[in-house]
């Protein structure tokens, strides 16, 4: 494992070739099935079927089991004591697991700017 736990954003701009992102490219992709889910959907809605097969079975993920309850109970503390920010639950529970693996929260999402654990990268 790396030391970043990459948030689905962070997937995508590496996938698009981001030069910020470009540091990263090498890296074995610690993220989870849900977090895939939504890159996966990102290529079939903005490219097609294809692209979307091709990117997920391309990417060197290292999946991250989420089923532990104090996980989903924490995610839904944090997205409740966020409420303002309108974060998704798949963001909350990869920012509680990268802090609970000790690893930084790469995202490029501007909601996450100030909480700590995160490495944001626009």
């Amino acid at each position: 494992m790396n030391n970043y736990f990459f948030d689905s954003s962070a997937i995508i701009e590496i996938v698009e070739g981001n030069p910020e992102y470009a540091r990263f490219k090498d890296l074995k992709i610690t993220t989870t099935t849900l977090n895939v889910a939504e890159v996966y959907f990102y290529f079939l809605k903005n490219f097609n079927q294809k692209t979307a097969d091709y990117w997920v079975k391309k990417i060197n993920f290292d999946l991250i089991n989420i089923l532990k309850l104090n996980i989903m109970i924490e995610a839904a503390k944090f997205r409740f004591g966020n409420l303002k920010d309108n974060l998704s639950y798949v963001d909350c529970i990869g920012y509680l697991l990268s802090k609970e693996l000790n690893i930084k929260f790469l995202t490029k999402d501007s909601k996450f700017k100030g909480k700590e654990n995160v490495e944001l990268i626009y």
